[in-house]
C-alpha cells in the first residue's frame, strides 16, 4: 500500500486533483466529506457542536448550517481549535477503518486540508501539493463558490501559508490555468506513483 497525502489551501483546485486520480484507480479517502459525515443529525459530533455553539449553527431541518459555522470559527482561533477537537478524532476514527479495507497493493490518497497545518506529512510515503497563488484562490472563491471577500479571505488566513506547505511537498501540482493541464499533470503524477508503488512491493 502506497499512503498519499494530498493537500492543497481552499480554493487551490485539490477536490478536482483527487477526482481526477480516483478515475485512475486510486482509493480516495476524503478527510472533508468525513468530517462533514460525523456532525450529521443523530451524530454525537453534532450534539457536540451544539452544546459547543448553541443551536444557532443549525438549519431550520435540524442539519449543521456549515456556512454560519465558519462564519463563527474562521474569524476565531480558540473557537477553531474547539471545533477541530471535536471533528478531528472522530474523522481519525473512520480514516482508519476505511484504511484498514482498502487492498495490499492500493494507492491510497488521503485528501486533507489541514495536513501542514497539523503537521501530518510523515504519516504519508508520499505529499502531493496542489499550489495556486493566494490570489487566484480568493477569486474562485468569491467568483465560483459565491463567498464574500471577506469570508473567502478569513478561510485563507486560517491555514498554513502558501510557503508552509510548499516546504513539506514531495509533489507540487500548480493548478492557475484550464483544466485540461490539470489532467495532462494528474496522468504524469499517477505515473509516478504506480512506479513507487511497483518498487514499493517489488
Amino acid at each position: 500500500m502506497l499512503k498519499i497525502g494530498l493537500t492543497g489551501g481552499i480554493g487551490s483546485g485539490k477536490s478536482e486533483v483527487s477526482r481526477r486520480l480516483a478515475g485512475h484507480g486510486a482509493v480516495v479517502i476524503d478527510a472533508d466529506k468525513i468530517a462533514r459525515e460525523v456532525v450529521e443529525p443523530g451524530t454525537t459530533g453534532l450534539a457536540l457542536v451544539i452544546e459547543a455553539f448553541g443551536r444557532g449553527v443549525l438549519r431550520d431541518d435540524g442539519s449543521l448550517n456549515r456556512e454560519k459555522l465558519g462564519q463563527i470559527v474562521f474569524a476565531d482561533p480558540d473557537k477553531l481549535r474547539r471545533l477541530n477537537a471535536i471533528v478531528h478524532p472522530r474523522v481519525g476514527e473512520r480514516v482508519a477503518e476505511l484504511q484498514e479495507g482498502a487492498p495490499d497493493d492500493a494507492v491510497v490518497v488521503y485528501d486533507v486540508p489541514l495536513l501542514a497545518e497539523n503537521n501530518l506529512a510523515p504519516m504519508y510515503d508520499v505529499v502531493i501539493v496542489v499550489d495556486a497563488p493566494d490570489e487566484v484562490r480568493l477569486a474562485r472563491l468569491v467568483d465560483l463558490r459565491g463567498m464574500a471577500e471577506e469570508d473567502a479571505l478569513a478561510r485563507i488566513r486560517s491555514q498554513a501559508t502558501r510557503e508552509d506547505r510548499l516546504k513539506i511537498a514531495d509533489i507540487v501540482i500548480p493548478n492557475e490555468g484550464p483544466l485540461g493541464l490539470l489532467d495532462a499533470r494528474v496522468a504524469e503524477v499517477w505515473a509516478q506513483l504506480q512506479k513507487r508503488r511497483e518498487t514499493a512491493t517489488g
